[in-house]
């Protein structure tokens, strides 16, 4: 079965605030309600979301200026550089993560959470320059090159 929801906040893979979704009974009874992220589709709610609708327009228009404003910041960046430690043809002891991207970013001065850094299904395990797309929001992306390099061994 199927049920209706109205949601009260952006949620990953499924909507942003006001959208009406139909989510699987469990998923909206046990998840999304529960934890305030949506409530039931009912001609109460409705209406509470009629009279909301100006304020949730607002801030909609708010977080994609916020998304062109960094996106403008993670191009003009154009690329980080991550040292890792290497060993013989160039692999990497470990792996580059979204986290590691992540904080380089933030080093940078620029905000990203790591669960919207796609590293576009492969794991960085060489030497090497990589483009990883960040999901802003709605269907907004930014490009960036990632370097990866060899940190110089300690003696």
């Amino acid at each position: 079965m199927a049920m209706k929801v109205i949601l009260n906040q952006d949620v990953v893979n499924l909507g942003e605030e006001g959208d009406v979704c139909t989510v699987a009974d469990g998923f909206g009874r046990n998840y999304l309600i529960p934890q305030g992220l949506a409530v039931p589709y009912t001609n109460k709610n409705i209406i509470l979301f009629e009279q909301k609708k100006e304020q949730i327009a607002k801030r909609k228009e708010e977080k994609r200026q916020q998304a062109l404003s960094l996106k403008e910041k993670i191009v003009a960046l154009g690329s980080i550089e991550i040292k890792m430690q290497a060993g013989e043809g160039d692999k990497l002891f470990g792996a580059v993560t979204n986290a590691m991207i992540a904080d380089q970013l933030q080093a940078a001065g620029i905000e990203v959470e790591r669960k919207k850094i796609d590293m576009m299904g492969h794991v960085i395990k060489m030497l090497g320059s990589y483009d990883i797309r960040i999901k802003l929001y709605n269907n907004e992306t930014a490009d960036i090159k990632v370097v990866v390099s060899k940190e110089e061994e300690k003696a």
